[in-house]
C-alpha cells in the first residue's frame, strides 16, 4: 500500500481516537451556525437565497480551526522523537509532509462536509444560484489547503504545538488580511498591486462569488506547493 496513504489514514483516525476531532468539529458547526442562521446579518436577515454569509464568516472561523488542526502533524513526531522512526520506513521527507498534508486537509473536509444541510435548506428557502454555491464551497478548499500548507510549514519548524499554533495563526493572518489591508494603503502602483495580488481574501473572494479565473486557481496552487516545499526543506534539515 501506499505509504503516503497509510500516514494520511493513520493520522486522519488519530483525530477521531481523541476529543480533538470531534472538538474541532463542534467549534466550527457551532460559530458558522450561529453566524449563517442566528446572529447579526444572518441568511434570514438579508432575505437572499445565498450561503454569502456562511462563506464570509467560514474563511475567518477556519483561520482560528486549521492551526489548531495542524500544530501537532510534524512538532509532535519531533518533540517524542518519532520522526527518526518514522523516516527509517520506506517514507521519504516528500511523503512525510504530503502525508501530514492530506490528512489535515481531509479533516477540515470532513468539517465543511457536515455543513452541506446548508446548501439544502438554502435551495428550499428560494432560487438559489447554485454556481454561486458551488464556487464558495470550491473557494473554501482551496482557502483551506492553503491555511493547511502553511500550517503543516509551520509544525515543521518547531517541536512546541503552542509555538506552531501561533505561527500558522499569524501566516495566515498575514496572508489573508494583512497583504490586502497594506496594498489599499499603499494605493495603486506596482507594490499596492502586487501586495494585493498577495492577499488570500482578493482570491477567495472571486471565486466565492462563483467566478472561476486562472490566477485564482494558479494563486492558491502556489502557495500550497511553496508551503509544502519550504515543509519538506525544514524536515529534511533535520
Amino acid at each position: 500500500m501506499n505509504p503516503v496513504w497509510v500516514l494520511t489514514k493513520r493520522e486522519l483516525s488519530s483525530y477521531f481516537n481523541s476529543l480533538i476531532g470531534y472538538m474541532i468539529l463542534a467549534i466550527f458547526l457551532i460559530l458558522a451556525g450561529l453566524f449563517t442562521w442566528l446572529i447579526g446579518s444572518d441568511v434570514f436577515y438579508r432575505q437572499q437565497a445565498d450561503l454569502g454569509v456562511f462563506f464570509f464568516w467560514a474563511q475567518w472561523i477556519l483561520l482560528l480551526v486549521i492551526p489548531a488542526i495542524t500544530m501537532k502533524q510534524i512538532a509532535e513526531e519531533k518533540r517524542s522523537g518519532t520522526i527518526e522512526l518514522l523516516l527509517t520506513k520506506n517514507l521519504s521527507n516528500w511523503q512525510l509532509v504530503i502525508g501530514k498534508f492530506l490528512a489535515s486537509f481531509l479533516m477540515v473536509v470532513i468539517t465543511l462536509a457536515f455543513t452541506l444541510p446548508y446548501y439544502y435548506t438554502i435551495t428550499r428557502l428560494g432560487n438559489a444560484d447554485h454556481g454561486a454555491l458551488i464556487g464558495g464551497y470550491f473557494g473554501l478548499l482551496l482557502l483551506s489547503g492553503a491555511y493547511t500548507a502553511i500550517g503543516i510549514f509551520a509544525s515543521s519548524i518547531t517541536n512546541n504545538q503552542i509555538i506552531a499554533f501561533l505561527l500558522s495563526l499569524f501566516l495566515c493572518v498575514v496572508f489573508q488580511l494583512l497583504f490586502g489591508f497594506i496594498g489599499q494603503f499603499v494605493g495603486n502602483g506596482f507594490l499596492g498591486d502586487l501586495l494585493s495580488t498577495l492577499s488570500m481574501s482578493e482570491h477567495y473572494e472571486s471565486i466565492s462569488r462563483g467566478v472561476l479565473d486562472t490566477k485564482d486557481l494558479i494563486y492558491f496552487g502556489s502557495i500550497i506547493f511553496v508551503f509544502l516545499f519550504l515543509a519538506e526543506k525544514m524536515v529534511a534539515k533535520r
